[in-house]
């Protein structure tokens, strides 16, 4: 394919992006025979289906899943070239990708808060998930990650600190079980934890070591269906001192142990750390984390 392919390749991207050739060809400014067009020349010259369609829209084939990191990537990119050619360095625009765990929300979401209202032309995609999004990939443009110190090349990896972790139970459980006097004590009461008993986290590594599997009343796989069950009064279990302190329906059981910390990390991209939304994110959640209860410097 060469130059002549350039257009279809930009309206594919825009229909994996949108999910409907009706909202490409708006974005366009094309009629959407055009975008049919376009999609069906593309898939006949790659010899590879783009889309699977279906009555509510296209939904990204794994081939439509790589146009569309492919596509973000350099969409970024020649956004970068612009700004740098038109001398627009200072302007903020478009959209920007954040991911993070979302136990971390606490942390991402006022600092989006306050970012959002300073720059009106920007648009934020959340995401969250134990999968690991790929920067280099164009997946997201910043990241926050837990844990160990990210080593993939290419990637400007900074400290954000280490979050605190604490037991924390709701007053309704308190009332019915009381509050633990000691290890021991504790060791005996109604757990909610994570569905994964291999997690590296050094908190739950605490608790599969500190805490009999059968006091373990409720799992799950989910973040949110944790912190309900501990609010509901299921059990004690691990919160983020930001957001645990910041429920008025929860006690704290356990003040947080160092050895409960977990390190975090603000991860960009290279080619895009010194893009003027991406720094601009960076600077947001930096002043953020200075100013949270719970994180502390490394």
């Amino acid at each position: 394919m060469g130059f002549d392919s350039w257009d279809e390749i930009r309206t594919a991207f825009q229909v994996a992006r949108v999910g409907t050739v009706s909202g490409a060809a708006e974005v366009l400014g094309v009629h959407h025979a055009t975008v049919i067009r376009h999609v069906d020349a593309l898939e006949d010259k790659l010899g590879a289906k783009l889309f699977q369609r279906h009555p509510r829209g296209y939904t990204p084939t794994e081939a439509g899943q790589q146009l569309l990191s492919v596509g973000q990537a350099t969409e970024d990119q020649f956004a970068q070239l612009s700004a740098r050619i038109a001398g627009a360095g200072e302007e903020v625009s478009g959209e920007l990708i954040v991911t993070s765990l979302t136990s971390v929300s606490v942390l991402v979401l006022p600092a989006m808060e306050r970012l959002l209202g300073e720059y009106p032309g920007l648009r934020l995609s959340y995401l969250t998930d134990h999968r690991v999004f790929r920067l280099e990939n164009g997946e997201a443009h910043v990241a926050i990650r837990a844990g160990n110190r990210p080593t993939e090349p290419d990637n400007v990896v900074q400290s954000l600190g280490s979050m605190q972790n604490a037991l924390y139970a709701s007053h309704a459980y308190v009332e019915r079980y009381g509050v633990p006097r000691s290890k021991e004590e504790l060791a005996q009461h109604r757990f909610v934890s994570i569905d994964n008993r291999e997690s590296r986290a050094p908190f739950y590594r605490w608790l599969s070591e500190n805490v009999p599997d059968e006091q373990v009343v409720f799992r799950a796989n989910d973040h949110e269906a944790q912190v309900a069950a501990i609010k509901e009064g299921l059990g004690v279990g691990f919160l983020t001192v930001p957001m645990g302190r910041g429920d008025p329906k929860l006690e704290e059981i356990v003040k947080p142990y160092d050895t409960w910390n977990t390190d975090l990390w603000l991860v960009t991209h290279v080619d895009l750390h010194r893009t003027p939304k991406v720094q601009a994110a960076v600077k947001a959640i930096k002043e953020q984390a200075a100013r949270s209860e719970g994180l502390v410097a490394h």
